[in-house]
């Protein structure tokens, strides 16, 4: 992920995936968000760098980056899709052109066969969707309760 608006944009939709999903309508409601953690640190145990995250996102002090994502946050929220972009659940990068370039240069032959897309200025270097919609799209679908299989709670386990 490159570290300008598309980092900001990272946050924003890792942040609204309980929302969108339908677990909680806020992403504040869902204890273990990153937005909680940005907005309400902990004092120990902490899982964020916030100190590392606010510099990479370009901000100067911790309250002005808050701030400035609690705005990105209600934003997104607002918005018709939630925040839902295809450039952060199908990308292996996410960035400008020429930090994609550098992502395939470093990832070498591993990054043949991927295609790189660009919408809006964003690029991306994807894994060919095809290739997987033709193995595993008719056993794919909407978690519901017909195709939800639960883990059994009171299992034995072994004894170690």
């Amino acid at each position: 992920m490159q570290a300008d608006e598309h980092l900001h944009r990272c946050l924003v939709y890792i942040d609204l995936n309980m929302v969108r999903a339908g677990g909680v309508k806020h992403p504040a409601e869902w204890a273990e968000s990153g937005y909680g953690e940005i907005q309400a640190p902990r004092a120990r145990y902490a899982v964020i760098d916030l100190a590392a995250l606010r510099a990479l996102c370009g901000f100067t002090n911790v309250t002005g980056f808050q701030e400035v994502h609690r705005q990105w946050i209600a934003e997104g929220h607002a918005s018709e899709s939630r925040g839902w972009d295809d450039s952060w659940s199908e990308a292996v990068a996410v960035g400008s052109q020429a930090f994609i370039e550098k992502v395939q240069l470093d990832l070498g032959i591993k990054a043949r066969h991927r295609d790189v897309a660009e919408i809006d200025g964003t690029h991306t270097l994807r894994q060919p969707s095809k290739l997987y919609r033709a193995i595993f799209d008719s056993e794919n679908g909407p978690l519901r309760a017909e195709n939800t299989v639960f883990w059994e709670t009171n299992r034995e386990r072994p004894n170690t």
